[in-house]
C-alpha cells in the first residue's frame, strides 16, 4: 500500500482526502485495463471515468460556474498514475483539451463541456508544431479571416488523443502582432472538414497521438476563444493550471515504483539474507523516499497556492513539474535495478514505469524550458 501520510499535510481540506479515498477505492475495483488496443481502451476510459463522475473534476459546469480546483486534479491525476498510466492519461486530457472553454469560453463553447465531462466526448489540446514544441511563440499555423469566420491552414503534431478526439482546442497564427502576440485559440470539431490524420505516433509507452494537417479547414467567427490575439495568453493560463498535475502524474509513478520494491527488497534474499538488511540498498530506498516526499511538497505547494487565489504560478508550476518528473525518472531507475532481471522483463510494472515516465520530462515543457522558467521568474524576468 503507498503511503497516504501526506493527505494530512495542510495543503488538503477534507474534502481532498475523502475524494482520494473514494478515487482509490475506485481504482481497484477499475484499474488496470487491458491496452493491447489503446485506442479503444483510452475511449473506454473516458466513458467509465465521465459516467462515474470523476470527469466533473476536469472542467467547469457548462453554465460557467465552479472552478477548477488543482489540488484535486493533482489528486485524481496521482492516484490514477499509480494504478493505471493510461487512465491518467485518459483523464488529464479531458482537462487540458477542454482547458482554455473552462477559462475563456463563450456560453455557447461550454457546451462542449457537457459532454466532455460526461465521458462523451474527447478533447485534445493542439499546440505543438513540428518546428515549435516548447517555443509557443514561433507556431506557423494560420488562421486568416474570411468573411464571417477563418480559415486555418498548417500541421500540429505530438497531439495526445490525436485521431480519436471529437474536438481540438487549436492555437494558430492570426498575425495582430509579431511573436507571441500574434496567436489565438480556436475550437475545431473533428469532423469539420479539411481536418485530416496525418499520422499516427507510436511511442514507448503507447497512448493515442497523431499528427494533424489543416488544409483550408474553415470555422465560423464563434469558433474563437476569447479575443483574436490572446492564444498566448490561454494556453499560458491553461498550462498553468495543468502543468503542476503532470508532476503529481510523475509522483504517482513514483509512489508506486517505491511500493514496488519495498515489496522486493523485502522478499527477496542475497546472500542469505533479505535485500533489505543491505546497507546499500537502505541508502537507496532512503533516497527513492525522500525524492517522492519532496516532490509531493512542491506539487501540492504549486497546487495550493494556485486553489487559494494566486493569479499566476509559473515558478510553483515550473518547480513542481521539473522536480517531480526527473526525480520520479530516478526513482524508477532504483526501482528497475533493485528488482535485477524482473526489473526490465516486458509487462513488470517497474519496466512500464520506465517506459512511463520518460515523456513526461518532455511534454508541456520540457525539464530544460523549465529551468529557463524558473531561472527568469527568479530574475524577474517574463
Amino acid at each position: 500500500m503507498a503511503d497516504r501520510t501526506f493527505l494530512d499535510w495542510p495543503f488538503f481540506e477534507d474534502r481532498h482526502r475523502d475524494l482520494a479515498d473514494r478515487l482509490e477505492s475506485w481504482c481497484k475495483l477499475n484499474l488496470p485495463v487491458d491496452h493491447g488496443d489503446v485506442d479503444a481502451a483510452s475511449t473506454a476510459l473516458v466513458a467509465k471515468l465521465g459516467a462515474d463522475g470523476w470527469l466533473t473534476h476536469s472542467a467547469i459546469e457548462p453554465d460557467g460556474s465552479g472552478t477548477l480546483d488543482v489540488r484535486s486534479l493533482c489528486l485524481i491525476r496521482e492516484t490514477l498514475a499509480r494504478h493505471d498510466g493510461l487512465a491518467d492519461f485518459a483523464f488529464a486530457m479531458q482537462g487540458l483539451g477542454t482547458g482554455a472553454l473552462s477559462l475563456f469560453g463563450s456560453p455557447e463553447q461550454r457546451q462542449w463541456l457537457t459532454k466532455t465531462r460526461a465521458g462523451e466526448a474527447l478533447s485534445a489540446f493542439a499546440l505543438s508544431e513540428p518546428k515549435s514544441g516548447s517555443d509557443v511563440a514561433n507556431i506557423e499555423m494560420t488562421a486568416v479571416r474570411d468573411g464571417d469566420g477563418y480559415v486555418l491552414n498548417g500541421e500540429k503534431t505530438w497531439i495526445s488523443n490525436g485521431g480519436i478526439a471529437d474536438v481540438y482546442c487549436v492555437f494558430a497564427r492570426t498575425g495582430e502582432a509579431e511573436g507571441a502576440r500574434g496567436l489565438s485559440a480556436f475550437v475545431v470539431p473533428a469532423k469539420t472538414a479539411g481536418l485530416e490524420i496525418a499520422e499516427r505516433l507510436g511511442v514507448i509507452a503507447p497512448h493515442p497521438l497523431a499528427r494533424l494537417a489543416f488544409k483550408d479547414v474553415r470555422v465560423p467567427a464563434t469558433a474563437l476563444i476569447g479575443d483574436a490575439g490572446q492564444g498566448f495568453k490561454i494556453a499560458m493560463s491553461v498550462l498553468d493550471v495543468f502543468r503542476s498535475t503532470v508532476g503529481a502524474a510523475a509522483l504517482g509513478f513514483a509512489r508506486r515504483a517505491l511500493e514496488a520494491t519495498l515489496i522486493r527488497v523485502k522478499s527477496r534474499e542475497l546472500f542469505g539474507a533479505p535485500l533489505a538488511e543491505l546497507q546499500m540498498v537502505q541508502g537507496h530506498i532512503a533516497d527513492m523516499a525522500l525524492d517522492v516526499d519532496a516532490s509531493a511538497l512542491l506539487v501540492y505547494r504549486a497546487a495550493w497556492t494556485k486553489d487559494t487565489g494566486a493569479p499566476r504560478v509559473t515558478r510553483e508550476a515550473a518547480m513542481a513539474k521539473l522536480h517531480a518528473t526527473d526525480h520520479a525518472q530516478n526513482v524508477i531507475d532504483k526501482a528497475v535495478q533493485l528488482h535485477g532481471g524482473d526489473g526490465v522483463r516486458s509487462g513488470h510494472i517497474v519496466e512500464s514505469l520506465y517506459r512511463e515516465i520518460r515523456a513526461l520530462r518532455i511534454y508541456e515543457g520540457a525539464s530544460d524550458v523549465q529551468r529557463v522558467v524558473i531561472a527568469r521568474q527568479m530574475m524577474g524576468g517574463n
